[in-house]
């Protein structure tokens, strides 16, 4: 149960992260960009993969343009950042 309230808790953050201006979301988004896949695999251990792949396509969906700018990092290219 624990779990679900650490998660939920997650969420929560994750929205809140959401409304600041985009110059003060980088520390709590790389935060939380590190605990969601911990996170994710407790939830794979605890209650199934199927729930794990779940919350994979959220974290996914919530994260898609940093984890575009890492992925084009990794890559060599130079990606522009947001003002």
């Amino acid at each position: 149960m624990t779990l679900v309230w650490l998660s939920i808790g997650w969420v929560f953050a994750a929205v809140a992260t959401a409304m600041l201006p985009m110059r003060h979301q980088y520390v709590p988004g790389i935060s939380l960009m590190v605990a969601a896949p911990v996170l994710i695999v407790m939830l794979g251990q605890g209650y199934g993969w199927i729930y794990a792949v779940l919350a994979l396509a959220a974290f996914v969906s919530m994260f898609r343009n940093p984890l575009r700018y890492f992925i084009a990092r990794a890559r060599g290219q130079k990606p522009e950042i947001p003002q």
